[in-house]
């Protein structure tokens, strides 16, 4: 069984630099590694015998492959020095991201469609690296020994389980911060040890909402929290000052910044303004609301949402053995006008945990067609047509008058 631990790291100033230039070059790495295929494609797309119109026949070159790339890289350190500063395989993963975003360009998706075409990215587009491989003890006490950056300081909030090994370890940068991410495994574990059977003793059922985060069949509903349209006002000031700002200046990328936490935390103010107001930083939060008497920060607006769905994904898996729920497509609702309210509840992410959590606790989820669960009466199975602004389904046929998404 595969599964993940994610810690906040808490690099000095040295190793911050080195973080920031791995990134930089590795970056680099991968645009031009992107290139040389893009490259080859234009100029070797047509057959020998073909003549192309759009410019003369060039002469066949060798793909320039997954592993034809990697070799390359002697040639990388040879010419660029400062690409020995990273570890080995660290830049044999980043060949490895560009084979398989090439790969998925002419490959099809579920409903038939071609999936984009990959494009090279800047900066802020490349925000992590992998070691595919690393030393089992590499955490000792509070700090994690990587290859190449050497020891840094990570706040573990939760011990890694025990039987789990670490197989690959991955470094991101984030608005707040650098994390780091540990994937384990423990073969002795299957990872799928499901042997439960729906009935209906133990199958619970969810109707997921927008009044309500979601209903089950028992009647107890689970309040929407709708933490970004609470951040709203504070991040409509925050884009203000960006729109003002010239593009690419300091001030620009400082609100940026400001902008990116604003998603991130609860709270992005600037020092200079909590200072104007004539208390400390530390006064002036507690004042606000900001920090609480311990003095640990407001959580992050995407992490909030995240624990909520853990702790409500938790609540229902000790409820029963089996969840049922919508099979929605929520990439194509998430386009309809009610997007940011989707997109603020986090259906979609919600799924996936519940999915997870189930399957590592020997339990199971059911996604269910949704085609006329609002409709079909569930007393008597005739059909009664209504609007979504109808939230009650009252049956002529039966006289069954029922909450439309418990009856859902």
């Amino acid at each position: 069984m595969r599964t993940a631990y994610q810690y906040k790291l808490r690099p000095n100033k040295e190793q911050i630099a080195t973080i920031q230039l791995c990134l930089e070059l590795l970056l680099r790495q991968y645009n031009y590694r992107l290139g040389q295929r893009f490259s080859w494609w234009q100029e070797n797309r047509c057959p020998v015998n073909a003549c192309p119109l759009i410019m003369p026949i060039p002469q066949l070159r060798d793909h320039p492959d997954y592993y034809s790339q990697k070799k390359d890289l002697v040639n990388t350190k040879d010419k660029f020095p400062e690409y020995k500063l990273i570890h080995s395989q660290v830049l044999q993963d980043c060949i490895k991201r560009v084979k398989l975003a090439f790969d998925r360009w002419f490959k099809v998706d579920k409903s038939g469609h071609k999936l984009g075409k990959p494009r090279f990215k800047k900066t802020s587009r490349y925000r992590s690296f992998t070691y595919p491989q690393i030393k089992l003890d590499c955490i000792e006490g509070n700090k994690i020994n990587l290859p190449k950056i050497g020891n840094i300081k990570l706040i573990q909030h939760r011990p890694l389980p025990d039987g789990f090994q670490i197989k690959t370890v991955t470094i991101s940068r984030k608005a707040d911060g650098y994390y780091v991410t540990l994937s384990l495994e423990d073969k002795s574990v299957p990872a799928s040890i499901c042997e439960v059977e729906p009935t209906l003793k133990n199958t619970l059922g969810i109707d997921m909402g927008l009044k309500e985060f979601l209903v089950t069949s028992e009647g107890e509903s689970v309040p929407i929290p709708q933490y970004y349209r609470k951040s709203q006002k504070r991040l409509k000031t925050l884009q203000k000052r960006l729109s003002r700002k010239k593009k690419g200046s300091k001030r620009w990328l400082k609100a940026v910044n400001f902008v990116a936490k604003k998603h991130k935390k609860a709270d992005a103010t600037p020092r200079r303004r909590q200072l104007a107001c004539g208390q400390t930083p530390r006064r002036r939060q507690l004042a606000c609301g900001m920090l609480t008497k311990r003095g640990n920060a407001h959580q992050a607006v995407a992490d909030k949402r995240k624990d909520f769905h853990f702790k409500t994904a938790n609540e229902l898996l000790s409820k029963a053995e089996v969840i049922a729920h919508e099979n929605l497509k929520i990439k194509g609702l998430a386009k309809t006008h009610l997007s940011k309210s989707i997109n603020d509840a986090g259906w979609s992410q919600f799924l996936s945990i519940l999915t997870v959590k189930a399957e590592n606790a020997g339990q199971k989820t059911i996604a269910v067609n949704p085609k006329n669960t609002s409709q079909d009466c569930s007393n008597c199975g005739e059909k009664v047509p209504k609007e979504l602004n109808i939230r009650t389904h009252s049956c002529p046929h039966c006289g069954i008058v029922i909450d439309r998404d418990l009856f859902a």
